[in-house]
Order: C-alpha cells, then sequence, then structure tokens
C-alpha cells in the first residue's frame, strides 16, 4: 500500500474522529475524500483490484446498512467503514472489520470506566471551560453521564489507521 493513500487517509481519519467526538457527526466530506482516494489507489493497482475492492466495499455497507436499521451503527459509521474497504483488498476490508471491532471494545470499556468514575466526580462546570479540549471534554463528561451513544468513528479511526500502518509494514 502506498503512503500516498495512507497518509490523507489518516488525516482525514483523525479529522472524523474529532468531530465524532465533538459533534458525534462525520461529515460527508470525509466520507468522500476516503472513498476517492481508496478508488483511485485500487485502479493504479489494475481493475481486478478496483472490482474485487468495489464488490467487498458493497457487501460491508449492505451488511453495515441492516446493523444500521437495527440501532447499532450510526449512519456516518457505515458511510466511513464503506469508504475505507473502496481503498483496501477484501482481506484488509476483513482486517478493518475485526480491528475496529477490538478497538470499539476497548472504547466501550473505556466508557463504562469513565461512567463509574463520573459517578464519583464533581463535574466540570460548562463556563469554567475556556478552550476548546475543555469544552469538548465537559460535553463528553455530560454525555457520559447520561449514557449517551459512543463515539465508535474513533474505534473506526483506530481500527483503520492500524490496517494501514501494518500494511505499510508488509
Amino acid at each position: 500500500m502506498s503512503w500516498t493513500f495512507t497518509l490523507p487517509a489518516l488525516s482525514l481519519l483523525s479529522l472524523a474522529a474529532w468531530r465524532d467526538i465533538a459533534t458525534r457527526t462525520i461529515p460527508n466530506g470525509v466520507c468522500g475524500a476516503v472513498a476517492v482516494l481508496g478508488l483511485a489507489l485500487r485502479a493504479t493497482e489494475g481493475w481486478y483490484a478496483l472490482a474485487t475492492s468495489v464488490a467487498a466495499a458493497t457487501l460491508m455497507f449492505l451488511v453495515l446498512l441492516v446493523c444500521h436499521a437495527r440501532g447499532f451503527l450510526g449512519g456516518g459509521d457505515v458511510k466511513l467503514l464503506s469508504a475505507l474497504a473502496l481503498g483496501l483488498s477484501p482481506v484488509g476490508s476483513w482486517n478493518l472489520v475485526v480491528a475496529t471491532a477490538l478497538a470499539g471494545g476497548v472504547l466501550a470499556l473505556a466508557y463504562l470506566a469513565m461512567q463509574r468514575l463520573h459517578a464519583r466526580c464533581v463535574p466540570l462546570p460548562m463556563r469554567a471551560a475556556h478552550n476548546t479540549l475543555q469544552r469538548v471534554l465537559a460535553v463528553e463528561a455530560w454525555r457520559i453521564r447520561r449514557r449517551g451513544p459512543m463515539p465508535y468513528g474513533v474505534a473506526i479511526a483506530i481500527g483503520a489507521a492500524i490496517v494501514l500502518l501494518q500494511a505499510q509494514e508488509g
């Protein structure tokens, strides 16, 4: 895999994770850029590589769409995972699913631990938060106390980063 795909993809994944934490949305532009990058990469590897990636991404999209319909994943998560699959081989897409599931499990455990910690701590008032990071952390603490949804885009970004960086080694 080429660094010309990996570096921009990692940058876009960082943006997606940050936006998912801050607003619980993943921008369409990020998913579109990842999809275009992935398609361009796979096209340089030949028509067979492109066709198998499109087939794997389509299958992944359909399976994830069912998960979205049942309320297990958000729409942005479905779009981001499917866009990432366009730049990966079918085996890479499977590795993405596994790495994302493991990262999601760790994220879920962290959120459970934070729920327990926040039950014992006094929350930071919003007006006391002066910079953007403090404000986001204060809002996140509020969401955790109310058992809001996890920002699964973070798990997707971590899982994708693991797969993309491992592909650079091999």
